[in-house]
């Protein structure tokens, strides 16, 4: 039975027999998903597709009426299965997409790299991406155990495969996978670098990872092995972020990588990163100009830490 109060009033697509009609459900969701996204790039028609849509996923947030439906104390899988597959990453916020305020700081990261290439006549993995986030550590350290949010979005494209089946893996669907990993409070970076090579070389070898997860985040890291899109928030103090200031976009195979015959061992992969910042608790600080004078770097790098290259 269908509720009036849950439809969307809307235009009729015969006006000559009846000038409106109601609208509901993925059809008033697709309509309303494509006039934010319509806002999104009227404000800022430089963006790409994937950050227009990393956009209206880091905005989204599950309603009071969404979390009731998780144990008082949830475990990840939980998380996952009451949470993000039943509601996916919440209701989209227009205004919070838009605009952000001095104490919830948004940044933007649009890229590239180059998934794979071919070596000896075998295609292998060749780039990944290190971020250097320009957090402004003194001004964190200063509110030492004050509560703090970061949330971390990573959106981008894939091809479909062109065949019905993958060539080594029958559920190959996608052309390539991204894959992120935030430095820990307690890496360095050359810690931190030797870590993601030791992740992308497992998955790329189809090793269980011995790596173990890091806590604070919400949904937790396994979920990130899913999809196209990855979004999740990690809370903490304000010490402890001060320290988590670097992000490492490393490519896992599709059959980019396993059906050489199509050549997109060649190609550019794009991607946004979005991450943002939000001190909790109505603590007064602003973050915003201490970011606004230094400049995010991104280091390309190759998978093999013997390898690595700076530029």
């Amino acid at each position: 039975m269908d509720i009036d109060d849950l439809r969307l009033l809307t235009t009729y697509y015969q006006p000559n027999v009846r000038q409106f009609n109601l609208s509901g459900d993925t059809s008033a969701a697709t309509a309303l998903c494509s006039y934010m996204a319509a806002r999104i790039w009227a404000e800022h028609p430089e963006y790409w597709s994937e950050t227009v849509r990393a956009l209206i996923v880091h905005s989204a947030e599950w309603t009071h009426a969404m979390r009731s439906n998780l144990p008082r104390k949830p475990s990840q899988s939980q998380k996952v299965s009451i949470l993000l597959r039943r509601y996916g990453y919440g209701v989209p916020n227009l205004e919070r997409a838009l605009f952000s305020s001095k104490n919830d700081l948004t940044m933007i990261c649009e890229d590239r790299l180059q998934p794979f290439h071919k070596e000896h006549g075998k295609v292998k993995t060749k780039e990944m991406n290190l971020h250097i986030l320009p957090w402004p550590t003194k001004e964190l350290e200063k509110l030492r155990e004050a509560e703090v949010k970061m949330r971390v979005t990573l959106s981008y494209f894939i091809e479909p495969n062109p065949g019905e089946r993958g060539w080594q893996n029958k559920h190959s669907y996608a052309s390539y996978g991204l894959r992120l990993a935030i430095k820990r409070s307690t890496e360095t970076l050359e810690d931190f670098r030797q870590r993601i090579n030791k992740e992308a070389i497992e998955t790329e070898e189809k090793v269980t990872s011995t790596v173990t997860g890091d806590s604070g985040w919400f949904l937790g890291p396994k979920t990130w092995n899913r999809g196209s899109i990855h979004s999740d928030i990690w809370e903490g103090t304000a010490a402890e972020l001060a320290q988590k200031d670097s992000i490492g976009i490393y490519p896992v195979g599709g059959w980019w990588r396993y059906n050489s015959r199509c050549e997109g061992w060649n190609k550019t992969a794009r991607y946004a990163l979005i991450v943002s910042l939000r001190v909790v608790n109505d603590v007064e600080v602003d973050i915003y100009t201490p970011i606004s004078n230094k400049i995010k770097q991104t280091v390309p790098i190759n998978m093999l830490p013997s390898n690595e290259r700076d530029s």
